[in-house]
């Protein structure tokens, strides 16, 4: 009985026969895996979070800034980081670039809000689904986890000191910058009147161009011929010394007219050198690139203790006149022609 059970057995399963069934379907299954695992790859690849730096207005100053984001990407594989420039100086341009971000799902972003007391909104439904920085202008109205950069009170008093150096029998200024809503530039202009007080140092007005470079060396040009007798002239953001500058050179002004400037534009640096420019208070624009995307990144990975008690993150300014503009100068060339 037991043999013939045994030949049953051996008639119906085919041992040889069935492992190299068994031998197949482990081959199948595991192509299949592989398969899967490929085709899952480009889901895990999108699964990178992405952290935005938004900027102002196109100037040097953000290309220097761009270097240190990218230093940051290196050093965050897991993060794609982007960098906006909006096509034109208002908080409607930046709006737009926000508005696509949290479209997009961003996981964090940066800015330099244009206008912050008219951003408010928009800062806040991006605070509500991604974790919101400002840097260099602040928008403490806003539900914005912290700010990096300046402080601009502090870098505006710099700023008085050389102009106090420049009149130091007092005299007549004017003031440039793109545009009074930003929180930078009436802080820069509260700054300097604190350090001013008390001098014979007059500043007969604020001259605005809306991030219009063009404009910028107009309001020059206009100072120059309304006010013949004007003695100082002062750059508050990036690109408005320059043309300060231009425009002085242009009218054959140099010597005649003290200039006082803001941030390291190439040309602000060749003024300084020539003895065209007074000096400039520098910023580190490079530090808000690369500590906003950082930290970003640290914060969204859940360390709160990126943000200080005070949420102000302050980068130090320094002042650059004829003593040190040489040797500064090598550093940022350095970083512009990376």
């Amino acid at each position: 009985m037991k043999n013939a059970i045994k030949n049953a057995l051996s008639s119906s399963f085919d041992v040889p026969a069935t492992r190299n069934i068994l031998r197949r379907t482990i081959i199948l299954a595991g192509s299949a895996a592989l398969a899967s695992i490929a085709f899952l790859q480009p889901t895990w690849a999108q699964e990178k979070k992405t952290l935005a730096f938004v900027v102002n207005v196109p100037a040097d100053f953000w290309t220097i800034a761009k270097r240190g984001t990218e230093k940051a990407q290196a050093e965050l594989p897991n993060y794609d980081i982007e960098f906006y420039i909006p096509g034109e100086m208002s908080a409607a341009a930046q709006k737009r670039i926000l508005e696509d971000l949290l479209a997009r799902g961003v996981a964090g972003v940066a800015i330099s809000p244009v206008n912050p007391d008219d951003s408010t909104d928009i800062l806040n439904q991006v605070a509500s689904q991604a974790v919101l920085f400002t840097h260099d202008a602040d928008a403490p109205k806003s539900n914005r986890a912290m700010y990096i950069g300046t402080d601009n009170v502090d870098a505006g008093r710099k700023a008085g000191e050389l102009m106090k150096r420049a009149l130091p029998d007092g005299g007549k200024a004017m003031l440039f910058v793109g545009t009074m809503d930003a929180a930078n530039a009436r802080e820069r202009s509260q700054g300097i009147k604190e350090a001013i007080a008390g001098t014979k140092i007059e500043i007969i007005d604020i001259r605005t161009d809306g991030g219009d470079q063009a404009k910028a060396k107009a309001n020059v040009e206009d100072t120059l011929t309304k006010y013949p007798d004007i003695d100082l002239l002062v750059g508050l953001w990036a690109y408005n010394t320059p043309q300060i500058y231009n425009a002085v050179k242009a009218a054959g002004m140099e010597g005649k007219v003290q200039i006082v400037g803001f941030d390291e534009d190439q040309q602000t640096l060749k003024g300084i050198s020539d003895g065209a420019i007074l000096g400039t208070v520098v910023q580190q624009p490079y530090e808000f690139g690369y500590q906003s995307m950082i930290k970003l990144a640290k914060y969204i990975e859940g360390d709160k203790s990126v943000v200080p008690e005070n949420k102000l993150d302050i980068v130090p300014t320094q002042i650059i006149d004829k003593e040190n503009v040489k040797e500064f100068g090598k550093t940022i060339s350095e970083l512009l022609k990376k």
